[in-house]
């Protein structure tokens, strides 16, 4: 007999925040065992920028920052050497920012760290649960996000 009370919206949402919650933490922790300190944004702007170069708002809106933090995060990263401010080419007032060698360097590094989190946040899953958890998801999200 299943003890497990019913999922109400409440603990819906707190169910979907620890899940959340969870994730970044296994992320840090696996870039602090392969010997980096990055916390849970500054991973999501490397591996934004590891695709090309990006605005400032489009990389607060990635790692969910407003943008006063994110341009706070990127002083730090620029200060360690992992990225750069360069001039967009025809608009001297716009700014993009792209990873520097050293970002490259270690993005490819800490890449791999993002596989094994998702492994062990699938573990003990068959491949028809992880694709029926997936669709579940998605269609939450997209539940969430229609206009009505």
């Amino acid at each position: 007999m299943n003890t497990t009370p019913p999922c109400n919206g409440s603990s819906l949402g707190l169910l979907f925040r620890q899940v959340r919650d969870a994730m970044w933490a296994r992320m840090e922790a696996e870039l602090a065992a392969s010997g980096h300190d990055l916390n849970f944004s500054q991973y999501i702007t490397l591996k934004t920028l590891a695709h090309g170069p990006a605005g400032v708002t489009e990389l607060a809106r990635a790692a969910y920052l407003h943008p006063g933090a994110m341009t706070r995060l990127l002083d730090k990263l620029e200060e360690r050497g992992l990225l750069a401010r360069e001039a967009v080419v025809g608009d001297r007032r716009a700014l993009q920012i792209v990873l520097s060698e050293a970002g490259r360097a270690m993005w490819e590094d800490i890449s791999p760290s993002a596989q094994r989190v998702h492994d062990t946040a699938m573990a003990h899953l068959s491949d028809t649960e992880r694709s029926e958890l997936i669709r579940l998801l998605s269609q939450v999200r997209d539940n969430l996000a229609a206009q009505d």
